[in-house]
């Protein structure tokens, strides 16, 4: 695992070899046939996909990264890890590929969802599709800035009414994309980003029941990013 910086912030950018042996050597789980699955579901859906910088992959900056942090939460907890929780954080994503999933599935008639409801079953399948962000044609509004705003106000109350597993795994996705984009001082996403901090994820994280630690590092993320628009 390694740290990639940029001023006071830092982006993990872990293996998959990484995140195996983290797993091992941290937790009482075996890595069992279901993880193993959600491991080659998540590089075939991802591979070869890059961040906003254009270079850095998306499995090794996000993906695994993301999946360690939520981990490294359960671990200092009394909440209770399962192989359920860790498969739910390595396909936190898959659900939003929809391009990459159809060139992908074209050949099941069953469709995607079926199969990976299947293949996953109903808790890791329920779990990806509340995290996923629903099409802007889904909502109404005059302009598409207020479709945009309603969705997001119907995601956080999704979100607000989710299982404690899916908070987490949304806060440690949350954090770990304030924290790349944190590298890209002129990204157009710094400004949504602050402002959807502003709005719900900070009171997220104090929502009971409260993640400190998420808070604590979402609150510096949101501060660093401020700066960097500031001194933009």
């Amino acid at each position: 695992m390694s740290l990639v910086h940029n001023n006071t912030m830092a982006i993990e950018r872990v293996s998959k070899d990484d995140l195996i042996s983290f797993i091992e050597n941290n937790t009482k789980i075996r890595i069992d046939s279901l993880v193993e699955s959600a491991f080659e579901t998540a590089e075939e859906v991802h591979a070869g996909i890059k961040r906003e910088d254009g270079s850095s992959s998306f499995l090794e900056t996000h993906v695994w990264p993301v999946t360690m942090n939520v981990i490294k939460h359960y671990l200092t907890t009394t909440q209770y890890l399962t192989t359920l929780q860790i498969t739910s954080a390595i396909l936190h994503d898959v659900m939003e590929d929809n391009d990459r999933i159809l060139d992908l599935y074209t050949s099941q008639s069953y469709g995607f969802d079926a199969y990976f409801r299947h293949r996953f079953g109903e808790y890791v399948y329920s779990a990806s599709n509340t995290l996923k962000t629903k099409p802007l044609e889904n909502y109404s509004g005059s302009t598409e800035e207020e479709q945009k705003m309603i969705r997001f106000a119907d995601y956080c109350s999704v979100l607000t009414n989710s299982k404690y597993d899916i908070k987490i795994i949304k806060l440690a996705d949350r954090l770990n994309n304030m924290k790349f984009i944190a590298q890209i001082p002129n990204h157009e996403k710094i400004k949504r980003y602050l402002r959807e901090a502003e709005d719900f994820y900070i009171a997220f994280s104090l929502f009971p029941p409260q993640t400190i630690d998420f808070y604590k590092e979402i609150r510096k993320a949101y501060d660093e990013l401020k700066r960097i628009k500031i001194t933009a």
